[in-house]
């Protein structure tokens, strides 16, 4: 059974778990048919098949990262229970998939796919339309919901940061390494917050919590609130589409739980030596690499890749002992290559953490949370759980290479260094006030598993409004989802004080003083109304533009040898946005600091006047933005926003690139453990996928608000154990 509320959003019911879990794949097939299919075929590495020359770099890491090749292994790893579970989801797609597509050719215009979801989404009949003929869809094998979970993560860890500071090392020198790739807390691109409120200081008596992860800004959005039901469980959550349960945020009625990115140091990275042996007589030469006890066979396979309207691709994917290489190959003098690969705790242990899944459904505890989240694998995590006994428990979930020992600033050398057992992660914490995650460097060193993490701005920030504000529901939450507060001010404004120390304004214009009065009277709030804050992005920009073009930094911008899946995180000029203004302090820049904070500040005092907000707005990525000749679904949805990088509203753009933001709050929960119904959730843009449905981008408005709404309560609810246990006797 599946009823809807007002948002569209979905409350599944069914008998047992299997009935439940195909009646989620079903509804999933409905509401997010395009998104799915498209996440099945970049697990695959087929996407070009479907969307053309647009889809061709991701296929070629995905096989060569042995993508779907790891959610198979994976699959076949899993208990029967699990397995089951899995390919009653499937069924349900499948059911939900070919529906549609009967549904939209059984109507007007027979024969081609018009219709609200499922095969019938209106994506496929553009994309039809712009290639001149009909792409056919495949079934889903059993494994595909394993390979769209590892396709969400399997670029979220640190190992691309890792090939830029070796990008760095070969372009530059060691020196720049750690005043370019952030140091200690810098991590770009970095993001999601939680907090936890323990049941004495709230309303209720009862914990609660909350937060929002931090992703890419994509069309259709990454999460989808989902309330699943069954004979022995009543949960609602945000899940990812095309994946059974609920995996980050969800609340059984007795527990609830939600995570942030631990930023830890999970996947290795190995600087690959290789050669090519024999071959002859048509065959293709074996593949051999460079390990500690000398040359070794590596593992290759070779594949077509079919791309929609142009020509078919060959790609080589190689693995060494040490892992997949997921780089191009760049010829070394000596007739050998040079190329990078990645030991993924996914792949060398044959588990997406999948069995994580159906435990987080039947939790009754927070024990019972962290227990579940036992299972986790990749990436890892930190989790807060909570439940209505009053327990909430901070753990770090997950795998991760024990290499404390090591120095974790570069790509290991693969002649030398090899793979190690993973490191055991320790107890959870009991937390008998707040708690507050937002992916900054720990202060406990047994959960300190990385090396760049996010700059403390947000996690402090977060305290301070807790402290202040002193929420006691999840009523009074939207101040701290809602704030704007430049992250590092401080440290900004310091630099404009720099130069009044040492008569650094000496010859400025009028214009360019009034500038520096204004910035340094801003209250620091990325306000879309406010020119203030306009005007310190004017400066930051003008700062980039000239600290990028130093002559230091000239061989920045040089080429790198990864392959084209990884220029956005190659691109200098987003690097160096990220890495300032400490950038500036580093011994190399220290007599050209001035005269750089001089001119940009100058430059920023010519700019017209505007408002934040003018240039400041949402850009929704939607893979038809990469498209020639169909229309972006996500073109009319450029809300202005507040908030920036490392504000508490993340909205990050890339200063010196674009103001346009990209990457934020994909989803904003609050789960109050004394009364569900009281919870409140919100996506980015709406319950469908659909561009033509009313639930398309219905939320939108309440998310730039920063005000959630209530989780509707749809569906009957069975009373919780706890409601049991505190039932007073006659």
């Amino acid at each position: 059974m599946i009823s809807r509320d007002e948002l569209g959003i979905p409350f599944v019911r069914g008998g047992d778990v299997f009935e439940l879990a195909a009646a989620q794949g079903e509804v999933t097939a409905h509401d997010r048919g395009w998104q799915i299919e498209v996440d099945r075929r970049r697990a695959e590495g087929t996407l070009s098949a479907l969307i053309g020359q647009a889809g061709l770099d991701w296929d070629v890491f995905a096989r060569r990262a042995r993508l779907d090749d790891t959610a198979r292994r994976a699959f076949d790893g899993l208990g029967d229970e699990d397995r089951a579970f899995v390919r009653a989801y499937v069924d349900g797609v499948q059911r939900g998939m070919r529906q549609s597509a009967a549904d939209a050719d059984a109507g007007p215009g027979s024969g081609s796919r018009s219709g609200s979801g499922g095969a019938a989404a209106v994506e496929f009949a553009e994309l039809d339309a712009r290639f001149g003929e009909r792409a056919p869809l495949d079934d889903w094998p059993d494994h595909a919901p394993l390979g769209i979970l590892h396709v969400a993560h399997a670029l979220f860890s640190s190992f691309p940061s890792l090939l830029w500071a070796e990008h760095v090392e070969r372009t530059l020198g060691d020196a720049w390494v750690d005043p370019l790739t952030g140091g200690d807390d810098a991590e770009p691109s970095s993001g999601s917050n939680a907090w936890a409120v323990h049941g004495s200081l709230t309303e209720s008596g009862f914990p609660l919590l909350a937060g929002d992860p931090h992703r890419l800004f994509e069309l259709p959005g990454v999460y989808q609130q989902v309330g699943l039901a069954c004979d022995e469980f009543d949960v609602i959550g945000l899940a990812f589409p095309g994946v059974p349960g609920i995996a980050h945020f969800g609340h059984t009625g007795d527990a609830a739980w939600g995570i942030t990115n631990a930023m830890a140091h999970s996947v290795d990275v190995f600087r690959e030596r290789l050669r090519r042996v024999g071959g002859g007589h048509g065959e293709h030469p074996r593949v051999e690499a460079l390990g500690p006890g000398g040359w070794r066979a590596a593992s290759v396979e070779r594949s077509l890749i079919e791309v929609r309207g142009a020509d078919p691709v060959w790609v080589e994917a190689i693995e060494t002992e040490r892992g997949t290489v997921v780089t191009d190959l760049s010829p070394l003098p000596d007739g050998e290559f040079e190329a990078w690969s990645v030991r993924m705790p996914a792949r060398a242990e044959r588990d997406l953490g999948f069995a994580a899944l159906l435990p987080l459904l039947r939790a009754r505890s927070a024990a019972d949370v962290v227990a579940a989240f036992g299972r986790w694998v990749d990436p890892v995590n930190r989790v807060l759980a909570a439940d209505r006994q009053g327990v909430v428990l901070s753990a770090t979930v997950g795998r991760a290479p024990d290499r404390a020992h090591v120095e974790r600033r570069l790509p290991l050398d693969g002649r030398v260094a090899g793979p190690v057992a993973d490191r055991r992660m320790p107890r959870a914490v009991a937390v008998d006030t707040i708690a507050v995650d937002a992916n900054e460097r720990p202060t406990n060193p047994d959960v300190d598993l990385g090396r760049a993490y996010a700059p403390p701005h947000r996690a402090r920030r977060i305290r301070e409004l807790i402290a202040e504000r002193h929420p006691s529901s999840v009523d009074e939450l939207a101040p701290i989802w809602g704030d704007a507060l430049l992250g590092g001010l401080d440290e900004w404004l310091a630099l404009l004080d720099e130069l009044d120390e040492l008569d650094g304004l000496d010859g400025l214009q009028a214009d360019a003083l009034r500038a520096r009065d204004e910035l340094r009277a801003w209250d620091g709030v990325m306000r879309t109304d406010s020119p203030a804050a306009a005007r310190f992005a004017a400066f930051r920009e003008e700062l980039v533009a000239r600290v990028a073009a130093l002559p230091e930094l000239e061989r920045l911008h040089d080429a790198h040898p990864f392959g084209a899946i990884f220029d956005p995180w190659m691109g200098a000029r987003g690097r160096i946005a990220a890495a300032l203004p400490g950038l500036l302090h580093t011994p190399a820049l220290a007599n050209r600091r001035d005269a750089l904070i001089r001119d940009a500040l100058a430059a920023a005092a010519t700019r017209p006047a505007e408002a934040w907000g003018d240039e400041h707005r949402l850009l929704p990525l939607h893979v038809f933005a990469d498209i020639d000749g169909v229309a972006d679904p996500g073109r009319d949805l450029d809300a202005p926003l507040s908030g920036d990088g490392e504000s508490v509203r993340c909205t990050g753009s890339t200063p010196g690139v674009t103001r346009r933001s990209w990457r934020g709050s994909v989803a904003r929960w609050a789960w109050d453990l004394g009364d569900r119904d009281r919870s409140r959730w919100s996506v980015p843009f709406g319950a469908s996928g659909d561009p033509a449905s009313p639930h398309f981008a219905d939320q939108l408005a309440d998310w730039v608000a920063a005000e959630p709404p209530r989780v509707a309560p749809t569906h009957p609810r069975p009373p919780a154990a706890s409601d049991l246990d505190r039932t007073e006797p006659e």
